[in-house]
Parts: C-alpha cells; sequence; structure tokens
C-alpha cells in the first residue's frame, strides 16, 4: 500500500468515527426535544401540552385546604375575622388568589399620589394608563377647560396620612375594592395673568377621598383601575 493510499484511509476512518460520535450526542432522540418555535405564535399556544395556558379566560385553580387557609391568614390580619369586610375580601380573593390586601394597599397609595399629580401637570398619558375610559374623559374635560382658559395648577404632594379599605365586592369576574385616603397636599391655581384664583401655595391642605378601583380578573393584566371618585366633606 502506498503512503496515498494509507493517509486517504486514515482520514476516512477517522470520519466515520467523527460521525458516530456526533450521531451519538447529537442524533438521538429523548423525548424532550423543544418543537420548532413559531415566532408568530404566542409562546403559550406553541406547546399543545400547555396550550389551555394561553388563554386569555381561565378559570381559577382550585387550592388545597392548607393554601386556602394560607391566603385567607393574610386577610384575617387586616381585617378581624367575622366582620363584613373580612367575608368581602375572602370573597373577593377566592375570585382572585393572587389577591393580598396589604399589598393592594400600598399599591392603591401609590397611584393615588400618581393620578393627583398627573391631574395637576396635565399629564394625559399617565391618568390613562391609570384610569378607566369613563373616569378619564371626566379628568381629560377638566384639564382640558383649564388650558382653554390658560390656568395653571401648582402643587406639591405632601404625603397620605391614612388609607382604608372600606367595601370589597367581585361583581362576576370584576374585582372592586373602594378606599378612603386622608392625604395633604398644598396646590395653587393661577390664572393667565399668574393670579391666584384658587388654593394656597404656602399652607398644607387635607384632602378626604374615597376612590374605587377595579380589575378585570380574567385580563393577565395584574393593574388594577380608577373607575369611581368621591370628596369626603
Amino acid at each position: 500500500m502506498s503512503s496515498n493510499d494509507f493517509i486517504t484511509l486514515f482520514f476516512l476512518v477517522a470520519a466515520v468515527l467523527i460521525f458516530f460520535q456526533l450521531r451519538s450526542v447529537l442524533g438521538r432522540r429523548t423525548g424532550n426535544e423543544k418543537p420548532p418555535r413559531d415566532l408568530f405564535t404566542p409562546r403559550d399556544a406553541a406547546s399543545p401540552e400547555h396550550s389551555d395556558a394561553g388563554k386569555v379566560v381561565t378559570l381559577p385553580r382550585r387550592d388545597t385546604p392548607a393554601e386556602e387557609e394560607d391566603r385567607f391568614a393574610a386577610i384575617d390580619a387586616f381585617a378581624p375575622a367575622g366582620t363584613p369586610l373580612n367575608e368581602s375580601l375572602r370573597a373577593l380573593s377566592k375570585v382572585d388568589p393572587s389577591f393580598e390586601p396589604k399589598e393592594f394597599l400600598n399599591g392603591a397609595k401609590m397611584a393615588y399620589e400618581m393620578i393627583v399629580m398627573a391631574y395637576a401637570d396635565g399629564d394625559r398619558k399617565t391618568l390613562k394608563n391609570l384610569l378607566s375610559r369613563e373616569v378619564y374623559e371626566g379628568f381629560d374635560v377638566a384639564i382640558a377647560d383649564r388650558e382653554a382658559k390658560g390656568e395653571k395648577v401648582k402643587s406639591t404632594f405632601v404625603g397620605i396620612d391614612k388609607a382604608d379599605i372600606t367595601q370589597a365586592e367581585a361583581r362576576g369576574s370584576e374585582a372592586q375594592i373602594t378606599i378612603r385616603i386622608a392625604s395633604q397636599l398644598i396646590s395653587a391655581t393661577y390664572d393667565k395673568a399668574d393670579k391666584l384664583i384658587e388654593g394656597d401655595p404656602e399652607n398644607v391642605a387635607e384632602v378626604n377621598d374615597i376612590w374605587t378601583f377595579a380589575r378585570d380578573t380574567r385580563s393577565r393584566d395584574p393593574n388594577w383601575k380608577l373607575v369611581a371618585t368621591e370628596s369626603e366633606t
């Protein structure tokens, strides 16, 4: 055998060995392979075994008794067991298992400050994300009227003295929670000549509001929106 034939045979044997090694690593099916990804199909819908998870409308999962008691423990710590508020919060949590009253109230307080300041600044973009369509339309009309008159509002949010959940309700898939908020605010309105026409730029005023937030528990969007406002005298 010539040297050229020996070299050719050597590379042929090497190629066969490499092929079988690659096949043993890459060509073996284990049953756990992921199907090719369809970029134009929602991720949840691309997997047949999880096709139900991609639906917007889903049935609430059934908690075990232990899980349900753990969830109710947070509610009992927030509102005494046996009270109407406790019962209504429990009923709401059955529709929305992710609901936790303390966390909701913290979020509602942040939303309250954002809405108050966005209204003063005429920030429609922020308001649209936090308000229901009906409430936004009312705010928009008030802002437009202010702009037409050339008026401007200067406000400083001092803080929230107290915030309480006063009512909770589940209407079908919609959860509604009403809160009473006592806040401190410095606010002054000026006309187009920069003359003070309302409020006080120096003194802190106490503001008492009753606001209602709602969200569709069937939706993937976890955010609540302001659906009703009322000033408490």
